[in-house]
């Protein structure tokens, strides 16, 4: 097949530090390549994934006014339709894409919502036509997709092998995410404290909403027991993972995923958060982590996670998250979809003239 891909504009794919869709995008490419399929990938300048890319794209949008952001997507869109007119289908990542007017009729269209169905968004996807497959990144999110009529449910993958596994020899825990109140960096502080235990903290801080959080919420609890690193690489993001007793992920709201625990997993490193959003979905309660609810019984359930066996974590990753499951799923998909292409333009299914 030749596909399509469209990126979102803020980031580059692969990204240098922190970025979820990207790295999936990334990884789609890669696998969707080595599975024998022409990719042209529409990225922002400067990406350096390594399969063919959408020449003279722009620059990465992200820190960009939040006045300009609807518009700089849509320049990337129309830019990326233009130049993905010789392909079977564009699977589209952004949120514009799917609703351009001006990209060709007869190209099908695969979309995947990487965030929330929120009210203005599920209404908006719903008059998306018949040609637009979207997809959801979990159950969770596909039910509550309101009506959206959901192509398939697909989880994401990543490239396992290209994970180290670590040993927990470091006897702290980690957090890495936003800093933001939900992804919950105030309430691992808080559990690790309670249990005693050592954190290590990585997160970017993005925009003066963040920055104040941090500074009123998370700097007056840093000490020498909890420790913050700022923004790191991917290396540097699973030596820290590798090196944890547990990753902690006390996510304040239901995440439609959640791609840093499967992340923790590939590194044999178990995940003790809540139950909110695809949590259950990636987690196996007692086996690969615990999902508990409050501060008391997290604390209780870090004190346990070292107890847990690693390999059962790394395993998990490599059956159920590898960027080979998701590229055969989404391999599927696309066949499926430009099977009943062909059927609907069949001769035998043409109007007699």
């Amino acid at each position: 097949m030749r596909i399509g891909l469209i990126a979102p504009p803020w980031l580059h794919v692969p990204p240098p530090r922190y970025g979820g869709t990207e790295v999936v995008v990334d990884g789609l490419a890669r696998g969707l390549v080595a599975a024998g399929h022409d990719v042209l990938l529409a990225a922002p300048a400067g990406s350096t994934c390594p399969v063919p890319l959408v020449p003279d794209m722009p620059p990465p949008s992200a820190g960009s006014a939040a006045t300009w952001s609807a518009g700089a997507e849509l320049y990337h869109v129309a830019l990326a339709y233009a130049a993905l007119t010789d392909v079977d289908l564009v699977h589209d990542h952004t949120v514009a894409g799917p609703f351009f007017r001006y990209r060709p009729a007869s190209l099908p269209v695969v979309t995947t919502n990487h965030g929330p169905f929120s009210s203005q968004l599920g209404d908006l996807y719903r008059l998306m036509g018949p040609d637009v497959a979207m997809v959801a990144i979990s159950h969770r999110q596909a039910a509550d997709a309101a009506g959206v009529p959901i192509a398939r449910v697909i989880h994401h993958g990543i490239d396992v092998d290209a994970v180290p596994v670590g040993d927990g020899s470091g006897g702290y825990a980690a957090f890495l995410g936003r800093m933001s109140p939900d992804k919950g960096p105030r309430e691992a502080i808080l559990i690790a404290r309670q249990a005693g235990v050592r954190l290590l903290m990585s997160a970017r801080i993005q925009g003066r909403e963040e920055q104040d959080f941090f500074d009123s919420q998370v700097a007056p609890l840093l000490g020498p027991e909890v420790e913050f690193l700022g923004e790191i690489t991917a290396a540097e993001k699973y030596q820290l993972m590798g090196g944890a007793v547990a990753f902690l992920n006390p996510i304040q709201w239901p995440e439609p995923f959640g791609l840093v625990m499967i992340e923790a997993l590939a590194t044999g490193t178990p995940v003790v958060g809540t139950g909110s959003g695809a949590a259950p979905e990636i987690v196996d309660d007692g086996v690969t982590g615990y999902l508990r609810t409050g501060i008391d019984q997290l604390a209780d359930a870090l004190a346990l996670a070292p107890g847990l066996d690693r390999t059962a974590c790394r395993r998990a990753a490599e059956l159920r998250f590898s960027v080979g499951r998701m590229v055969a799923d989404h391999v599927s998909l696309y066949e499926e979809i430009l099977r009943g292409r062909r059927l609907n333009q069949s001769p035998a299914s043409s109007p007699p003239g």
